[in-house]
């Protein structure tokens, strides 16, 4: 993306906060931009929609598996210390809601944005850094093809898709794996299992979480592939683009986390 607006030429000039701003308004700027272009069906020609399926295919598909399987052990893992300490202290009645709402509600979904993150988006916005230095993108205009939505925008989608993915996938299995972890493969306390879930997920509470793993997906997609293509701080290297969408990337999912524990707790 050749962005020459404003925030280019100051980022590159002025102090550090401004340089700061500047950064977070080329990344609002990059997010706002592919947001349209992901909605708009002129964006999805040959090039673009054979790109999409591979990417969603190599980021989502082999790590499904064993990522799954690491997520249903640390929920027997955490249900199990979480089922002594309430049994401990006299709390058991409350040992399956603990579980609900610290693991499947705040961990699960952090912890599988964390995951795409390091795993997929963050190398493709660094892979970006390389490709615009070996002139891939020239190449592609030269071509009469679009960059952006060759190259840019199914990375983006992709890692969208698997980060919404994992965490549907892991409270789905936290989910089940958390009654017989506590009960055993007894099914006289499902009615009140179900009920229990049900309080817990009630409209706000839901509509909230939903807007949670939404945004820590939009985080994770967008901030490293707008360091790649805008990396204008630092040397203009892989291992740079890379260490600021991390920063960036880390410190966004703490605020949107905190928001999400005040509008459900507060």
């Amino acid at each position: 993306m050749h962005v020459t607006t404003w925030y280019r030429r100051v980022g590159r000039t002025s102090l550090a906060p401004v340089r700061w701003a500047a950064a977070w308004a080329r990344i609002t700027f990059f997010g706002s931009v592919m947001v349209v272009r992901a909605l708009s069906a002129r964006s999805y020609g040959p090039e673009t929609r054979h790109n999409l399926a591979r990417h969603v295919y190599l980021d989502t598909v082999p790590i499904l598996g064993w990522f799954t399987a690491l997520s249903a052990l640390f929920t027997l893992i955490i249900t199990r210390i979480v089922v002594v300490t309430s049994a401990r202290y006299g709390l058991s009645e409350y040992a399956l809601e603990m579980v609900i709402r610290v693991l499947v509600v705040e961990l699960i979904p952090l912890t599988a944005a964390l995951f795409v993150a390091l795993r997929c988006t963050i190398p493709s916005g660094a892979a970006l850094v390389e490709m615009r230095g070996a002139g891939h993108f020239g190449d592609l205009h030269r071509a009469r093809l679009d960059p952006i939505s060759v190259e840019v925008l199914p990375r983006l989608i992709a890692g969208i898709f698997c980060s919404i993915t994992l965490t549907a996938l892991s409270c789905v299995v936290a989910g089940v794996l958390a009654y017989p972890a506590v009960y055993g493969f007894n099914a006289a306390a499902l009615d009140g299992y179900f009920h229990m879930a049900g309080r817990v997920f009630d409209p706000l509470f839901t509509f909230i979480f939903v807007l949670k793993v939404v945004f820590f997906a939009l985080a994770v997609a967008v901030i490293p592939m707008a360091s790649g293509l805008n990396n204008i701080e630092g040397d203009g290297s892989r291992e740079s683009a890379a260490l600021q969408g991390l920063v960036r990337m880390f410190g966004v999912l703490l605020v949107l986390e905190a928001l999400a524990l005040v509008g459900n707790y507060l």
